[in-house]
């Protein structure tokens, strides 16, 4: 671990203020479009769809019931627009091309509130508080989730050194976690305690992406050589056991110490289609591969309500992992068989978890599956009209 003083990173009230502001201004334009039907209490529009689904299409995005599967709306909206939980019981967050919008999936519309971000990327969900990160900008914006609706929330405000494509996560103790970079490279992971003074470095995880957290708040955050484990005040790193073994997509679960991630071992590679995947105990700093005998993707990692390692392959199944025995215990057929596009905003099928049910889309044949996990059977499914791409929904705590 290096120790080398760092200086502290901005975080004044003029930032607090401005954000604040912003939200006023943008919460009026909400209200407008929202109208008379709104509830009372909470200023928000009444709850109409049950458990919201959201999916991504080329154009727009469908929010759909999550018993029926059934398309409730259909909101059309330009551009590559990614999805994820906002944190509580009604909305999801849109990043688009200005920042993270505010989409009340329960109502369901998508409202006038956003978080303004350039080049907005990584959103977490962690002990009652939902940050965001802008890579544009290397801000980070962290809130309440449950304070959304008639407006946006009260949000404290934090800006990394530099911009890139950076990740941060607040914990239970006011402790923020954020990776450090620039455009060129990201190697650092920073802690700032709850007044945000540094308190804590690790410089040596090249190529830095995506965190998970597991059972005991362990952090994991992903490096092109193993990973970095923060527990209880202190980093240990994980080493990959090949010399290069990027592990940049991770899934965590607080019924399980081991997060599951991704593998891949071909630095030269165009886009290479790993068949393993790893599993990290953040107990013991061990770090065991699992081959899975087909590929995946970034959007094929979820875990299960009992704590499973979940991966949707290119075979067309789910392939249920016991990650204490670290091997694969069952497959549930799903699609077709598949292959991922080169491109990475390109359509290819997600997976997407909510208590025990497995959401899943094939977007070549347009259809949205739902899964029981524990039965291990699809109990429902739907054609979409158009092709889905990112798959989220609502997710509270």
């Amino acid at each position: 671990m290096n120790t080398r003083p760092h200086p502290a990173p901005a975080r004044t009230a003029a930032a607090l203020s401005a954000l604040v502001a912003a939200g006023l201004t943008l919460s009026a334009c909400g209200a407008e479009g929202a109208g008379a039907g709104q509830d009372g209490e909470t200023g928000q529009p009444p709850a109409t769809v049950d458990s919201p689904l959201v999916a991504t299409y080329d154009g727009g995005i469908y929010v759909l019931d999550g018993t029926t599967l059934e398309v409730a709306e259909d909101i059309a909206l330009d551009g590559f627009n990614r999805v994820n939980p906002a944190g509580d019981d009604r909305h999801v967050l849109v990043s688009t091309s200005t920042g993270f919008r505010v989409l009340d999936a329960a109502a369901p519309e998508l409202t006038g509130d956003e978080f303004p971000g350039a080049e907005p990327g990584h959103v977490v969900r962690h002990a009652g508080r939902t940050v965001l990160f802008a890579d544009g900008t290397g801000e980070v914006i962290s809130f309440d989730p449950q304070e959304l609706g008639g407006g946006l929330p009260e949000a404290e405000t934090f800006t990394s050194p530099e911009p890139h494509h950076g990740v941060a996560i607040e914990l239970e103790n006011g402790e923020l976690v954020v990776t450090e970079g620039d455009e060129e490279t990201r190697e650092s992971v920073v802690v700032l305690d709850a007044g945000r003074e540094e308190v804590a470095r690790f410089d040596e995880c090249p190529g830095v992406h995506g965190e998970a957290t597991a059972q005991g708040e362990a952090v994991v955050i992903g490096c092109e050589d193993g990973v970095v484990i923060y527990r209880d005040g202190a980093f240990e790193k994980v080493d990959s056991p090949t010399e290069y073994g990027r592990i940049g997509n991770q899934a965590g679960s607080e019924s399980s110490p081991i997060v599951l991630g991704d593998y891949k071992q071909d630095a030269d590679a165009e886009l290479e289609r790993p068949e393993e995947v790893t599993l990290i105990d953040t107990e013991t700093a061990e770090l065991e591969r699992v081959d899975l005998g087909t590929s995946y993707t970034f959007r094929s990692l979820a875990r299960g309500p009992e704590g499973e390692a979940l991966v949707l392959g290119t075979d067309g199944r789910i392939h249920v992992i016991d990650p204490e025995a670290a091997e694969v215990v069952d497959t549930i057929e799903v699609t077709g068989a598949w292959e991922e596009p080169l491109e990475w905003q390109e359509p290819r099928p997600a997976i997407f978890v909510r208590g025990g049910t497995a959401y899943v889309t094939d977007p070549g044949t347009r259809e949205l599956f739902a899964i029981d996990i524990a039965a291990r059977e699809v109990t429902e499914t739907v054609t979409l009209p158009e092709a889905p791409n990112e798959l989220s929904g609502v997710v509270a705590g």
